[in-house]
């Protein structure tokens, strides 16, 4: 390398270098609150878990037919948290159903986020009769009850994790929308953006050069904080009987101890163990989204 290369560092080092340090000044922002590395730390363990199940407990744990224990036996040695109706271990029940919770979280979440994200935008671009429009049909959206509609979808199709994710998140993405489209319009108002319409930058440009960077904070945050609500709606849907009933889920596992009267019979290694899981799950996911909402705060000029 040069001196004068060394000297002008191309634009393609000049951006590494800005997302390096926009990295630090994040990482060092979201370490700034206590409850954020914390979240992180308890999010790791449960994907740790949920990754390792195959290894750890294998998938001949959910069979029926061959369950090692009696059925609704108490916490022993040879079961930490007790057996289900069917004799089947709950520890290894819980571990294997972290995998389907926890990617049918996510999914309904990204799904949730990139609906409301699309919405928001272009809502907040186009303005006129569109953006009148989607905004009715998203404030439609707001006032109905998320769950009634999650449960109305989730019954007239068919049971499987694909209705579930689709009924969480068609359902869920109104505030989204909103919260973005309020930054789009905040975006578009700075000179820059009118800059760049009058050296001929077209729709797509705009939204995709200006608006979408600087919106991107604001939607990670959001994506964050929904993973907790499409957790705990997956939950409840499949606690009313609407999930998938061939894999197991922690609201499979407590709709399993209500059918097999774990509340009345006092069972309660059949309902604590998957019902903390969710818990701590929703908590952690929405510790990390506020601390990523505040470090990755527009006004701070971090999304800059």
């Amino acid at each position: 390398m040069t001196a004068g290369a060394a000297a002008h560092p191309t634009p393609r080092r000049l951006a590494r270098q800005r997302r390096r340090r926009a990295a630090v000044r994040f990482w060092r922002r979201y370490r700034a609150h206590r409850a954020g590395p914390a979240g992180l730390a308890v999010l790791a363990l449960f994907a740790l878990v949920a990754l390792t199940a195959p290894l750890t407990v294998g998938s001949d744990v959910t069979g029926v037919t061959d369950a090692p224990g009696r059925p609704l036996q108490s916490p022993s040695g040879e079961f930490p948290l007790g057996t289900d109706r069917f004799g089947r271990d709950v520890l290894g029940l819980v571990v294997w159903g972290s995998r389907v919770s926890l990617l049918v979280g996510l999914l309904a979440a990204v799904l949730s986020v990139t609906i409301g994200a699309v919405v928001g935008i272009t809502a907040g671009h186009f303005r006129g009769a569109y953006a009148t429009v989607a905004m009715r049909v998203t404030d439609w959206f707001l006032v109905m009850p998320t769950l009634v509609l999650a449960i109305a979808l989730a019954t007239v199709m068919s049971r499987s994790l694909g209705t579930v994710i689709l009924a969480i998140g068609v359902t869920t993405w109104p505030t989204t929308a909103r919260l973005v489209r309020a930054q789009t319009l905040a975006v578009e108002a700075r000179p820059y953006v009118e800059r760049a319409r009058a050296l001929g930058g077209g729709h797509g440009h705009v939204m995709a050069r200006h608006v979408l960077p600087n919106v991107m904070p604001l939607v990670l945050a959001q994506t964050t904080l929904m993973v907790s609500a499409a957790v705990l709606a997956e939950t409840t849907l499949a606690f009313l009987g609407l999930g998938d009933p061939t894999v197991v889920s922690w609201g499979g596992l407590l709709q399993d101890a209500r059918e097999a009267g774990a509340v009345s019979a006092g069972h309660w290694w059949y309902l604590v163990p998957p019902g903390v899981a969710v818990a701590a799950v929703a908590l952690a996911f929405t510790l990390c989204g506020r601390a990523v909402e505040s470090a990755l705060d527009p006004r701070l000029g971090v999304a800059r």
